[in-house]
């Protein structure tokens, strides 16, 4: 298997854990407010006494599994730009792979924050509530919370491609709006929105660039 069809696959891993981080978040984290400002430090850090292994798994779905696919997404994509944009493809290359470290160090922080509050929850509850909030606060910094990296690397890997015509403009144009969606969690008063956005706009536009690079 070529790399840029391995690419491919692993596009449709990273929408895949797109939905099911999605699928979690508006079911079973809804009432912890995650996913908004307003998140219950208190209820979190108790889910976390209750059910860790849960909240482990989806920290590593869509943080670490997803980083390690995006790494792969990210060097193959780029091959696939290199002879129509070479140059384009070398910078969507480096900001790509720092979106993944980024991606990574986000999930790292996430797991080390359940595992703290684990061990500290049972003998004082309140400062573990505190410990998780000032993890979760980086780990937020990182990429949770915002996602200029990764929005940047999406309209690099768009633009040039949409002048190309290397794939099919739908493609492009998805990869651009998911782009602008993702600049846009930096204003506050539309943060959460955003996110959104770029959350199900990253799903898309994965699984296209997916089904393109699998057939190439």
């Amino acid at each position: 298997m070529t790399l840029i069809k391995t690419g491919g696959f692993a596009a449709l891993v990273c929408a895949g854990t797109y939905i099911f981080g999605f699928a979690l978040l508006v079911t079973l984290f809804a009432p912890l407010g995650f996913g908004t400002t307003e998140i219950d430090t208190a209820a979190v850090a108790d889910f976390i006494n209750k059910s860790p292994g849960l909240m482990l798994v989806w920290n590593s779905s869509i943080y670490i599994l997803n980083a390690l696919a995006l790494v792969v997404l990210v060097v193959a994509l780029s091959a696939h730009m290199r002879p129509a944009a070479p140059a384009w493809a070398d910078v969507a290359r480096a900001i790509g792979l720092v979106w993944v470290t980024l991606v990574l160090g986000a999930g790292m922080i996430a797991n080390v924050a359940v595992e703290r509050v684990l061990a500290l929850y049972p003998s004082d509850p309140e400062g573990a509530v505190a410990l998780w909030s000032v993890l979760h606060n980086v780990e937020l910094g990182l990429g949770g919370g915002n996602e200029i990296a990764g929005a940047v690397w999406i309209l690099c890997a768009s633009i040039p491609v949409l002048q190309s015509r290397l794939m099919p403009k739908a493609v492009s144009i998805m990869g651009i709006c998911t782009g602008v969606g993702g600049l846009a969690t930096l204003v506050p008063t539309i943060g959460d929105t955003a996110g959104a956005i770029f959350g199900f706009g990253a799903i898309v536009w994965f699984a296209l660039i997916g089904l393109h690079l699998v057939r190439a």
